[in-house]
């Protein structure tokens, strides 16, 4: 069974910083087995395997490739693990915060160094879930970074009065995006204007939920989109891949000329299953077209979704095996695709890039996306999590298998 132990987080900010790492022996993609140093939050350094020294701490990485950290772009914090919860979902502060700490660490241990989780404000909740959340980012900073989308449900006519105020409230309290699900709202035009609106006057991205099955919406989404920076996001518009190939070609050329992402969550929330046929999947027609595809977990044992690992390598494996994207696209939607998506910075294992690094058991990325669950995870420069997991076989019943004669194991072996 695997083992994460995360780090306990330094409240010294400029202690995690300027700590020095010297990563030892570490496979990369193109082939090359090298030492990678580490300080001050950045790579200082990428040498052949030997060449680098360092008064540093040292892991050795031999047996693991070495690659940039994924991010979770579209987590549902505030209701996950509450699968196997009676009767409806708490929001008081203390579970939202505990809910929302532990599932950032189900992910970080993962390799997601960077999550965007989707809170609800406005209805029963109010700003207590949001305020919950926003105190669990505090309490995870030198582990992870946590963002937060305001989500209001209603924000049109009069019963949207209310979602108005909470969703402006929110973003004075640190809401740092401004989403929703216009979908939902009698008027999703009218919803659309009032985020962008708020979103323009606070400087905040857009990251809204939409099934896309309603194309001409999407594109009219789109238009209104167009240009707003820091930029748009929708998902997970599984519904385009109901629609006829061609209407979402249309669509996603106009999602592209927007500028507008998608993020697609391959586990289960993307439209079910695909069309089959050349470029005929959803993800790999978006690509196509030009538009910026980002891959997700979702909701995370909630009502919704009872099951789920919240693993960025779960989405890249899915993407890769069902959904017609080789292994390093795969791995891109889950890595730039994501940081870019959200916003941040690049991360390449080269010198002067970011220490966002995943080192997972194994020395190509096709057996990486295979669910392997060895991992190393370095943010801002130090490990902040370890998994490790051992396979062992009883050698009787391997003997058996491969019907293989008992003398013929290994000298010393005993039947367990």
């Amino acid at each position: 069974m695997p083992d994460s132990q995360p780090q306990q987080p330094h409240r010294d900010g400029a202690a995690e910083d300027t700590a020095s790492l010297l990563l030892c022996g570490a496979k990369l993609t193109d082939g090359r087995t090298v030492d990678v140093r580490l300080g001050r939050g950045r790579i200082e350094a990428v040498g052949t395997a030997g060449s680098l020294t360092a008064h540093a701490a040292r892991v050795d990485l031999a047996g693991y490739l070495l690659l940039p950290a994924p991010a979770e772009p579209h987590a549902h914090s505030d209701t996950a693990l509450t699968a196997d919860s009676e009767g409806p979902v708490s929001y008081d502060a203390q579970d939202v915060q505990r809910r929302t700490t532990e599932a950032a660490l189900l992910q970080l241990g993962h390799g997601a160094t960077s999550l965007r989780t989707h809170v609800r404000v406005g209805d029963v909740q109010g700003l207590g879930a949001m305020e919950a959340v926003l105190q669990a980012r505090r309490s995870l900073r030198g582990l992870a970074e946590l963002t937060a989308v305001a989500v209001p449900r209603l924000l049109t006519g009069t019963a949207g009065a209310d979602g108005l105020a909470m969703l402006r409230d929110a973003v004075k309290m640190g809401a740092s995006v401004v989403g929703g699900c216009p979908d939902l709202d009698p008027d999703p035009t009218g919803y659309v204007e009032a985020v962008l609106e708020i979103a323009a006057e606070h400087g905040c991205p857009v990251d809204l939920h939409t099934d896309g099955a309603d194309p001409a919406r999407l594109s009219r989404l789109a238009a209104m989109a167009g240009g707003l920076r820091p930029g748009v996001t929708v998902g997970p518009c599984g519904g385009l891949g109901k629609v006829p190939g061609a209407v979402a070609a249309r669509t996603a050329e106009g999602l592209a000329a927007a500028g507008v992402s998608v993020v697609c969550l391959p586990q289960g929330d993307c439209g079910g299953i695909e069309r089959r046929g050349a470029d005929a999947a959803p993800v790999r027609l978006l690509r196509a077209a030009g538009v910026r595809v980002a891959a997700g977990s979702g909701a995370l044992r909630d009502v919704a979704k009872p099951v789920g690992r919240g693993d960025p390598l779960e989405a890249a494996y899915l993407l890769a095996a069902q959904h017609g994207l080789d292994a390093t696209d795969a791995y891109e939607a889950i890595s730039a695709g994501a940081r870019e998506t959200m916003g941040l910075p690049e991360v390449r294992v080269e010198a002067g890039f970011p220490a966002e690094l995943l080192a997972v058991r194994g020395d190509r990325l096709a057996g990486a996306l295979s669910l392997a669950y060895s991992r190393i995870v370095v943010h801002r420069g130090r490990v902040v999590a370890r998994t490790s997991a051992v396979r062992e076989y009883c050698d009787s019943a391997v003997a058996v298998a491969l019907d293989l004669p008992r003398q013929g194991r290994a000298k010393g072996t005993e039947p367990s």
